[in-house]
This record gives C-alpha cells, sequence and structure tokens, in this order.
C-alpha cells in the first residue's frame, strides 16, 4: 500500500513455453502442470485457456484449497491434493525455483516438471502460451491471440486489465476514501464503455471471443457474486447493464466454460480469507441471478 492504494506484487517468474524451440521450455505433452485455484480470477483464465485449446490431456492440473492460512496456498487433502510433488503448500514450488524467494505465493504456477522449477506465475502469459506455445499438441481450430488482431488486443487487455481486471482490488483494498472513490469511478467507467462496445458486437473484437474476452469473463463472473458487495464496487451490478449481462452468460454458455466456474469456492475465499475487509468472515449470500438463462445474443 502506499498513500491508501493498492499496489499489486509484479510476477517473479517469467520464462516461456515453445514449440519452435526458441526457448528452453519445449512444449511436449506431460512435461508441464498447472497450480491453480478455482477461486482465483487470475488462475481462471488459465485454466479457460487450457480447456478451449484441448490441453487438459497435455498440460496437467492442480488445485489448492480456497481457504489460505498464514502460509498462503494449501494442499489440503480431497480434492485439493498435488498428485506430482506431493506438497503441502505451494509455497514449496517457489522456493524450489528460488530459495531466496520472499515474496507473495500466487496463483496460477505453470511447473516444468523436467527442470523442476516455475516456467512462469504470470497469468497473462501462461494464457497467452497456452494459445501458441504448444503448436500441434492444441487444437488449431481456436486461437486466442489471432494475429490481425493482435494490436486491437493488447490495447484493450491492457485498459481491462488496470480499469477492471486489477481495477476491483485497487478499489477493494483502498485504504483512504478518496482513493477508493477514484478507483471505483474507474471501474464503472470501463464497464460502461465496454457495454456500451457490445451493444455493437457480440463479443469485444468481433463475432468470434478472443484472448481479451476469456481475460474479462472471470472479473464480470465474480463481480456481482463478490466485488460489488466485499470490495464495494456497489455502483451498479452486471445483471443492470444491457449488454455485459447477457454477454457474460453467453461466455459462460461456450462449451466447457461452465463447469470452470465455481461459486461456492469463489465466495468460500474471498469472503474467507481477507480479515482486514470480512473480519467475521460471513460468507454473502449468493445473488439470485441466472447465468444459465438463455443471452439472446447469438
Amino acid at each position: 500500500m502506499t498513500t491508501g492504494r493498492f499496489v499489486r506484487q509484479p510476477s517473479r517468474f517469467r520464462d516461456h513455453v515453445s514449440a519452435d524451440g526458441s526457448t528452453p521450455f519445449q512444449a511436449e505433452a506431460g512435461r508441464y502442470h498447472l497450480y491453480v485455484s478455482w477461486a482465483c480470477p487470475w488462475a481462471h483464465r488459465t485454466v479457460i485457456g487450457r480447456r478451449l485449446k484441448g490441453l487438459d490431456d497435455v498440460v496437467g492440473l492442480s488445485v489448492v484449497d480456497p481457504i489460505r492460512d498464514v502460509r498462503g496456498w494449501a494442499f489440503t487433502g480431497g480434492a485439493y491434493v498435488d498428485a506430482v510433488n506431493g506438497w503441502a503448500y505451494l509455497a514449496e514450488a517457489y522456493l524450489a525455483s528460488d530459495p531466496a524467494y520472499d515474496g507473495r505465493v500466487t496463483v496460477p504456477v505453470l511447473w516444468d516438471t523436467a527442470t523442476r522449477r516455475i516456467v512462469s506465475n504470470e497469468s497473462s502469459e501462461i494464457l497467452r502460451m497456452l494459445d501458441i506455445g504448444f503448436d500441434d499438441l492444441a487444437d488449431e481450430s481456436v486461437s486466442l491471440y489471432p494475429e490481425p488482431l493482435r494490436p486491437a488486443i493488447d490495447e484493450l487487455n491492457e485498459r481491462i486489465y488496470d480499469r477492471v481486471n486489477d481495477g476491483v482490488y485497487k478499489a477493494g483494498f483502498a485504504t483512504d476514501q478518496a482513493v477508493y472513490e477514484e478507483e471505483v469511478a474507474g471501474v464503472f467507467a470501463m464497464l460502461d464503455e465496454l457495454d456500451e462496445r457490445l451493444s455493437r458486437s457480440r463479443y469485444l473484437l468481433g463475432e468470434e471471443p478472443v484472448e481479451t474476452d476469456w481475460r474479462l469473463f472471470p472479473t464480470l463472473v465474480r463481480f456481482d457474486a463478490v466485488y460489488a458487495v466485499h470490495f464495494k464496487c456497489s455502483l451498479r451490478r452486471i445483471v443492470d447493464y444491457p449488454s455485459l449481462w447477457p454477454y457474460l452468460r453467453d461466455l459462460y454458455q461456450r462449451p466447457g466454460i461452465a463447469d470452470t466456474v465455481r461459486f461456492d469456492e469463489i465466495r468460500r475465499h474471498y469472503f474467507g480469507t481477507h480479515p482486514s475487509i470480512n473480519p467475521n468472515r460471513i460468507v454473502a449470500v449468493q445473488p439470485a441471478a441466472d447465468v444459465s438463462a438463455p443471452h439472446g445474443r447469438a
């Protein structure tokens, strides 16, 4: 925090998987493993990329418990087991990669079983790798970063990240009233712009969803259930927007996506792990909004 502002820790590991041998991390089936939380929006985008690119059998997946203790993300048994390394805490991956690491332990993590180190803990770059780094191991009929749209994708990604993806956190963790109000205004100015844009186009950049849509989706799907209440982004709800609300339902109903949205884990995590915001850890009831209702955007 600086003068009441939330400042996100930069990602520490920024290497890349490549199909052409241009990096030390060659694309190979079974070599890489993705560590995620169903609750985390940054991890969610990588789960979606893995699913859309048909990489479920190529890149392994382990899930951490949505409730963190003082040691961070944990494998507590049952559905939350690390079958690759047998770790109890995800922090062990960070220390195996850099014994001097002393920053926050975050998800997602893309782990290399060959070199036994983290390739990347930067969600945007992992998503990009899943799209263009695995070549013929992936479903080439799906392109999340098509070449003709790359400048537009990069430009819109940056603004959505600053105002919406990270904007809700900058509002929620602000410790100054003026800073909070400034950040909330930025969130809704961007949502208003996106709603108007979607009144003219089925998806953000055309008639097929691309990387930008799937980076926005995890924030939108959490917005009314968490951010509107927990992070005080309360000016409007997504269900109040004439285009964003059906657009959200449209994305949710695309094949394979609904299964990646775990509302119970999302709500348990946010309301149960931020004592500075919610000291009694009361979990807000889920809004009565049906993401499976017809969207009418086809």
